[in-house]
Protein backbone atom coordinates (compact mmCIF):
# COMPACT_ATOMS: atom_id res chain seq x y z
CA UNK A 1 0.00 0.00 0.00
CA UNK A 2 1.05 3.80 -0.65
CA UNK A 3 0.15 6.17 1.98
CA UNK A 4 -1.28 9.37 1.13
CA UNK A 5 -0.81 12.02 3.51
CA UNK A 6 -2.84 15.23 4.21
CA UNK A 7 -2.02 18.71 5.60
CA UNK A 8 -4.16 17.74 9.09
CA UNK A 9 -2.09 15.08 9.58
CA UNK A 10 -4.40 12.30 8.38
CA UNK A 11 -3.28 9.66 6.19
CA UNK A 12 -4.39 6.85 4.19
CA UNK A 13 -3.45 4.00 2.75
CA UNK A 14 -3.65 3.38 -1.57
CA UNK A 15 -3.56 0.71 -3.38
CA UNK A 16 -5.38 -1.05 -6.67
CA UNK A 17 -8.15 -3.62 -5.99
CA UNK A 18 -8.50 -6.55 -6.05
CA UNK A 19 -11.62 -9.40 -6.43
CA UNK A 20 -11.36 -9.75 -2.51
CA UNK A 21 -12.20 -6.40 -1.83
CA UNK A 22 -16.12 -7.12 -3.13
CA UNK A 23 -17.39 -7.41 0.40
CA UNK A 24 -15.25 -4.00 1.86
CA UNK A 25 -16.78 -2.40 -1.73
CA UNK A 26 -20.37 -3.35 -1.06
CA UNK A 27 -20.16 -1.91 2.51
CA UNK A 28 -18.29 1.63 1.36
CA UNK A 29 -21.09 1.66 -0.94
CA UNK A 30 -24.03 1.06 1.56
CA UNK A 31 -22.40 3.74 3.69
CA UNK A 32 -22.47 6.49 1.04
CA UNK A 33 -25.12 9.09 1.32
CA UNK A 34 -28.02 9.14 -1.10
CA UNK A 35 -26.35 12.20 -2.51
CA UNK A 36 -23.15 11.01 -3.30
CA UNK A 37 -24.57 7.52 -4.69
CA UNK A 38 -26.51 10.12 -7.19
CA UNK A 39 -23.66 12.31 -7.67
CA UNK A 40 -21.50 9.52 -8.91
CA UNK A 41 -24.39 7.77 -11.11
CA UNK A 42 -26.30 10.32 -12.21
CA UNK A 43 -29.03 9.03 -10.33
CA UNK A 44 -29.90 7.35 -7.03
CA UNK A 45 -27.95 4.52 -6.96
CA UNK A 46 -28.47 2.27 -3.54
CA UNK A 47 -27.61 -0.88 -3.85
CA UNK A 48 -24.54 -2.18 -6.52
CA UNK A 49 -25.88 -5.31 -8.70
CA UNK A 50 -23.54 -8.15 -8.48
CA UNK A 51 -22.26 -7.23 -11.68
CA UNK A 52 -21.11 -4.08 -10.69
CA UNK A 53 -19.53 -5.38 -7.78
CA UNK A 54 -17.79 -8.15 -10.22
CA UNK A 55 -16.80 -5.70 -12.92
CA UNK A 56 -15.48 -2.54 -10.15
CA UNK A 57 -13.40 -5.44 -8.82
CA UNK A 58 -12.23 -7.23 -12.23
CA UNK A 59 -9.81 -4.88 -13.44
CA UNK A 60 -6.66 -5.85 -15.30
CA UNK A 61 -4.55 -2.94 -14.66
CA UNK A 62 -3.34 -1.95 -18.20
CA UNK A 63 -6.91 -0.91 -20.07
CA UNK A 64 -9.28 -0.91 -16.97
CA UNK A 65 -7.72 0.40 -13.70
CA UNK A 66 -9.43 0.59 -9.58
CA UNK A 67 -7.31 2.17 -7.05
CA UNK A 68 -9.18 2.02 -3.09
CA UNK A 69 -8.25 3.92 -0.36
CA UNK A 70 -7.89 2.34 2.95
CA UNK A 71 -8.57 4.20 6.39
CA UNK A 72 -7.93 1.25 8.44
CA UNK A 73 -9.62 -1.43 6.98
CA UNK A 74 -12.21 0.36 5.66
CA UNK A 75 -12.58 1.60 2.08
CA UNK A 76 -13.35 5.74 2.18
CA UNK A 77 -12.78 6.47 -1.46
CA UNK A 78 -12.81 4.77 -5.32
CA UNK A 79 -10.96 6.46 -8.19
CA UNK A 80 -11.38 4.57 -11.57
CA UNK A 81 -10.13 4.67 -15.21
CA UNK A 82 -11.43 2.76 -18.22
CA UNK A 83 -9.54 3.32 -21.37
CA UNK A 84 -11.97 3.73 -24.14
CA UNK A 85 -11.38 1.28 -26.91
CA UNK A 86 -9.21 1.86 -30.01
CA UNK A 87 -8.05 5.18 -28.32
CA UNK A 88 -5.35 6.71 -26.07
CA UNK A 89 -8.39 7.91 -24.16
CA UNK A 90 -8.94 6.85 -20.56
CA UNK A 91 -12.91 7.78 -18.99
CA UNK A 92 -12.04 8.56 -15.18
CA UNK A 93 -14.72 8.17 -12.19
CA UNK A 94 -14.05 8.93 -8.23
CA UNK A 95 -16.20 8.27 -5.25
CA UNK A 96 -15.22 9.40 -1.69
CA UNK A 97 -16.85 8.83 1.27
CA UNK A 98 -18.71 11.88 2.21
CA UNK A 99 -16.37 12.82 5.69
CA UNK A 100 -13.26 12.51 3.23
CA UNK A 101 -14.17 15.35 0.86
CA UNK A 102 -12.38 18.48 0.85
CA UNK A 103 -9.10 17.41 1.98
CA UNK A 104 -8.12 16.84 -1.27
CA UNK A 105 -8.25 13.14 -1.57
CA UNK A 106 -10.20 13.16 -5.16
CA UNK A 107 -6.79 15.35 -6.22
CA UNK A 108 -4.36 13.43 -5.13
CA UNK A 109 -6.39 10.11 -7.02
CA UNK A 110 -6.80 11.74 -9.63
CA UNK A 111 -2.84 12.67 -10.03
CA UNK A 112 -2.13 8.49 -9.51
CA UNK A 113 -4.47 7.57 -11.83
CA UNK A 114 -3.23 9.89 -14.28
CA UNK A 115 0.84 9.05 -13.69
CA UNK A 116 -0.43 5.01 -14.07
CA UNK A 117 -2.47 5.92 -17.29
CA UNK A 118 0.42 8.04 -18.94
CA UNK A 119 2.30 5.32 -18.18
CA UNK A 120 0.23 2.61 -19.94
CA UNK A 121 0.04 5.01 -23.27
CA UNK A 122 -2.65 7.26 -22.73
CA UNK A 123 -2.90 10.71 -23.48
CA UNK A 124 -5.98 12.30 -21.99
CA UNK A 125 -8.39 11.78 -19.44
CA UNK A 126 -12.12 12.45 -20.12
CA UNK A 127 -15.01 12.71 -17.11
CA UNK A 128 -18.03 13.49 -16.90
CA UNK A 129 -20.05 15.50 -14.04
CA UNK A 130 -23.20 17.18 -13.27
CA UNK A 131 -23.28 20.53 -13.47
CA UNK A 132 -23.88 20.98 -9.93
CA UNK A 133 -21.24 18.59 -8.50
CA UNK A 134 -19.10 21.94 -8.40
CA UNK A 135 -16.26 19.85 -5.90
CA UNK A 136 -15.79 17.37 -8.71
CA UNK A 137 -15.88 19.97 -10.94
CA UNK A 138 -13.19 22.02 -9.39
CA UNK A 139 -10.82 18.78 -8.91
CA UNK A 140 -11.05 18.80 -12.55
CA UNK A 141 -10.44 22.59 -13.27
CA UNK A 142 -7.11 22.75 -10.73
CA UNK A 143 -6.06 19.21 -11.29
CA UNK A 144 -2.91 21.25 -13.41
CA UNK A 145 -3.75 19.13 -16.68
CA UNK A 146 -4.46 21.69 -19.74
CA UNK A 147 -8.19 20.93 -19.38
CA UNK A 148 -11.40 21.94 -21.84
CA UNK A 149 -14.95 21.42 -20.96
CA UNK A 150 -18.65 21.70 -22.50
CA UNK A 151 -22.11 21.37 -21.30
CA UNK A 152 -24.50 19.44 -22.33
CA UNK A 153 -28.28 18.87 -20.71
CA UNK A 154 -26.76 19.67 -16.73
CA UNK A 155 -23.58 17.50 -17.65
CA UNK A 156 -20.08 18.67 -17.80
CA UNK A 157 -17.86 16.37 -19.82
CA UNK A 158 -14.05 17.05 -19.24
CA UNK A 159 -10.97 16.62 -21.46
CA UNK A 160 -7.46 16.72 -19.75
CA UNK A 161 -4.71 16.71 -21.19
CA UNK A 162 -1.29 13.97 -19.88
CA UNK A 163 1.42 14.89 -21.89
CA UNK A 164 1.82 18.57 -20.70
CA UNK A 165 3.79 19.16 -17.73
CA UNK A 166 1.60 19.53 -14.45
CA UNK A 167 3.06 22.46 -12.31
Amino acid sequence: MTPIRFDDGTGLDLRPIEPTDADALVEFHNRLSVESTRLRFFSPHPVLSAGEVERFTHVDHERREALVAFDGDTIVAVARYDGLPDSDIAEVAFVVADGWRGKGLATSLLHVLADLARQRGYHRLVADTLCENRPMAAVFQRSGFPERHTIDQGVLHFAMELDAPVP
